[in-house]
């Protein structure tokens, strides 16, 4: 048995096929059967100690991007695109998978183009309340097609609607299980103080960064600040945040990390009052998982197309307050974490909307679906 596994370029697309492979792995083992090839195939490999650890065997297949503006390079990427899909023909051909998982994203085109013409069974997943481009083409071809927002079926076409159902996001085992033993004493968190998570995504956020580094000394004087800023970020936050924090005593408070590990997101989390963050679909159902208020601040509608539904589609639940990027300010940010926090009828019940929007068992019940068609494909 041959499973393939495709998307397209983010975390948001990767780590929850990362999660349908453990859950696939569980599953044979569980059920006795022979172990699948895994294979990953995309422009980059993302994470390889996560494909290692997991069985995911990395193969390149180049894709290119088609941007919602005009730019010349969407012509250039056309080739890339095309060159892409003689790759993953040759590949496929040879591997000839007995099913091809999509998570959707631009990565993903030339593999699900080619399991169409080789009539491979495809199975996609839409994480947002807005399904991307590359999901809604592969849509017509897939199987099966899993969603996480309820709001997510009807931008498909009626005719496919049959083959929809809701699975929520699938999310990696360890990061449903908190740490909150020892966390704060190896973080260097101050006791007896809220602590304030802040995520920007995994590549950081530009405006998140300044508008905390412009608010730091409010932050700092009531909580503690966790804050993930992205590998290209850190030197420069470290360096603003030094200078303003200067001669403050509550400098210790504030923790700048580039990026959050699984173990060090675990701990974060377990010890986290309210979470700060992008609305990437994935970043919300780890925030509904940890059953934790937030604030969510989308990447503008110009540039994606996706978190601003996302968040208001959670927010509709209770779990969240949505601020969008273009009001945010330091004074506004500051006012509504305080506000969050010091309200503790608010905080709970933030808490309580969030507990019901992830299904934990979202990347069993597609490993479960996965392994069928893949086993009735192989006889």
């Amino acid at each position: 048995m041959t499973i393939a596994f495709t998307g397209g370029g983010t975390g948001g697309h990767f780590y929850p096929l990362i999660a349908i492979a453990e859950a696939i792995n569980d599953l044979v083992r569980e059920k006795r059967l022979v172990p699948p090839k895994l294979y990953y195939l995309a422009p980059d490999s993302f994470d390889q100690k996560a494909l290692f650890e997991n069985g995911l065997i990395f193969i390149s297949i180049p894709a290119g991007k088609q941007r919602r503006y005009a730019s010349f390079q969407n012509f250039i990427d056309l080739f890339v695109t095309l060159l892409g899909t003689m790759k993953a023909l040759l590949m496929l051909f040879r591997l000839y998978p007995d099913v091809v998982v999509s998570k959707g994203g631009y990565g993903s085109v030339p593999t699900v183009i080619v399991a169409r013409l080789l009539r491979i069974p495809i199975i996609i997943h839409e994480s947002d309340a807005k399904p991307g481009r590359a999901n809604l083409l592969a849509a017509p071809w897939a199987q099966r097609i899993a969603i996480s927002f309820d709001s997510a079926a009807a931008f498909f076409p009626e005719k496919v609607r049959g083959r929809i159902a809701r699975t929520g996001i699938p999310i990696r085992k360890a990061l449903a299980h908190l740490e909150t033993q020892g966390a704060q004493q190896y973080l260097g968190l101050e006791k007896d103080l809220p602590t304030i998570l802040i995520l920007g995504g995994s590549q950081g956020a530009v405006r998140i960064n300044e508008v905390v580094l412009s608010s730091l000394t409010n932050l700092v004087a009531f909580a503690n600040i966790i804050h993930q800023t992205g590998h290209a970020h850190i030197k420069n936050v470290e360096g603003v945040a030094q200078v303003v924090l200067a001669g403050s005593r509550n400098a210790s408070r504030y923790h700048p990390i580039n990026y959050l590990s699984q173990t060090s997101l675990q701990r974060t989390a377990g010890v986290a009052t309210l979470v700060v963050s992008r609305a990437g679909a994935n970043s919300i159902a780890e925030i509904s998982l940890w059953k934790k208020p937030a604030i969510l601040i989308p990447i503008p509608e110009v540039i994606s197309h996706d978190q601003r539904s996302n968040a208001y589609a959670y927010a509709r639940t209770g779990a969240a307050i949505v601020l969008e990027e273009e009001n945010l300010t330091p004074h506004l940010l500051v006012s509504e974490i305080q506000r969050v926090i010091n309200d503790p009828d608010l905080e709970k019940r933030m808490s309580a909307s969030a507990a019901g929007f992830t299904d934990p068992d979202a990347a069993r019940v597609l490993a479960d679906e996965i392994l069928s068609i893949a086993l009735t494909h192989e006889s």
